[in-house]
């Protein structure tokens, strides 16, 4: 799948795009659904360096939902097709971009359904170790991509600031719950995978076929009220601790475009059960991806990076996310999301939540304000940030996915 479009020399006449530090240089060339600043209709566009390209008025796809419902080899064809219009000028070409800074990103799009994995073996053990010391992984945890269903009207695009919920904890042991905004508030750095063209009713996507419904990934915040989680996850799993809001960043970064940073998912280890074989997939279908955490108190003039991990380290790959979510039979459409879990390794430095970081809160996070941080306070501000590199290719950027604690309401 490595073409002209990977070619590390290619550029573009768009030249802030060939910047060394850029997150979208021609090798990327992410969608995002925007629209100019003021009330004009929002549009498809694909990020050029400082850029935007709009593809309704260059290729006539007006929406992402249009994109999204392709077949993947029609999505190949139009980044080819993008590469080309980008790299090679032609009269009036430049009158199809509008400068990021005066556009507004918006959500992808419409997303029909969202659905959170927990794939991360670190991050399983890490968090099973605080709550069942002598038994961290539960025994399905190796054979299935576990995950529960979230609520997608409640997915934000980064920049949107997030509300700290109220809801149900038990303050001491034994006693009875009270009603009052969470105090255990937490961030979950996470890689989002959106999905098309999707499959019916009854006819589960083969391991094989999984990637062909893989349009492309971003950044995912799962805000977590962790005092909530405790109070109602026995015995059907996360509720309200989970859905009150969840940020992505606003560029999907295109399967095509991750092709140069293939690698092998990792190999069990002596002992792990074998998959069985509508998990069984061949070669690299792993993928190295740099996702970091930054935080910001309102007391801080520059975030500080708490985390950084790599999504090449997870137990379950995308490609058997999405095998495992349709084997029963579930349709998946266009637009749909799902979210990897949360992608921490196994170093302090590589944990990708704040439970794990601080260990439920008994090894607090030193600020460089000479603050501590045990879970989110109100004012504080939260980053993710991604990237791509390997020798012989260009780095490709996933861009940013910010989010602000505001104060519950009373």
């Amino acid at each position: 799948m490595i073409d002209a479009t990977h070619d590390p020399a290619l550029q573009s006449w768009v030249e802030t795009a060939n910047r060394a530090d850029s997150d979208f240089p021609i090798q990327n060339l992410p969608y995002a659904t925007f629209s100019r600043k003021g009330h004009e209709p929002t549009r498809l566009g694909i990020a050029i360096g400082d850029m935007v390209l709009d593809v309704g008025a260059a290729f006539q796809i007006p929406a992402m939902e249009a994109l999204m419902a392709l077949p993947r080899s029609l999505r190949i064809d139009l980044r080819r097709q993008a590469s080309a219009l980008l790299s090679k000028f032609s009269p009036g070409a430049d009158r199809l971009l509008t400068p990021l800074a005066d556009v507004d990103l918006l959500l992808p799009c419409n997303i029909p359904d969202y659905t959170d994995f927990y794939a991360s073996i670190h991050h399983a053990t890490n968090v099973g170790l605080l709550f069942r010391p002598d038994n961290p992984l539960l025994p399905n945890y190796k054979w299935i991509p576990i995950a529960y269903h979230g609520r997608a009207s409640s997915v934000v695009v980064g920049g949107t600031p997030v509300r700290r919920p109220r809801g149900q904890i038990v303050l001491t042991a034994g006693a009875s719950p009270v009603y009052e905004p969470r105090r255990l508030l937490d961030y979950e750095l996470e890689l989002g995978a959106f999905l098309g063209p999707g499959n019916r009713l009854g006819e589960p996507i083969r391991i094989a076929q999984a990637e062909e419904h893989i349009v492309g990934v971003c950044l995912l915040n799962d805000w977590s009220a962790r005092d909530i989680q405790t109070w109602e996850s026995q015995p059907l799993g996360p509720f309200l601790s989970k859905n009150f809001a969840t940020s992505i960043s606003p560029w999907v970064i295109t399967l095509e475009a991750l092709e140069p940073f293939r690698c092998p998912p990792p190999a069990r280890p002596a002992g792990d059960p074998a998959l069985l074989p509508h998990l069984t997939a061949v070669g690299d279908t792993a993928f190295r991806i740099t996702l970091e955490v930054w935080l910001r108190s309102a007391r801080m003039q520059e975030p500080v990076r708490v985390s950084q991990s790599d999504f090449s380290t997870m137990y379950w790959t995308l490609a058997q996310m999405v095998a495992h979510h349709t084997s029963n039979g579930c349709p998946l459409r266009p637009g749909d999301l799902i979210g990897s879990g949360t992608v921490s390794g196994p170093e302090r430095h590589n944990r990708g939540c704040l439970l794990e970081m601080t260990r439920r809160g008994s090894e607090p996070l030193a600020l460089p304000s000479g603050e501590q941080r045990r879970f989110l306070e109100d004012g504080d501000e939260v980053i993710l940030r991604g990237w791509c590199e390997a020798p012989g290719f260009r780095r490709i950027g996933l861009g940013e996915c910010r989010g602000t604690i505001l104060p519950a309401l009373l």
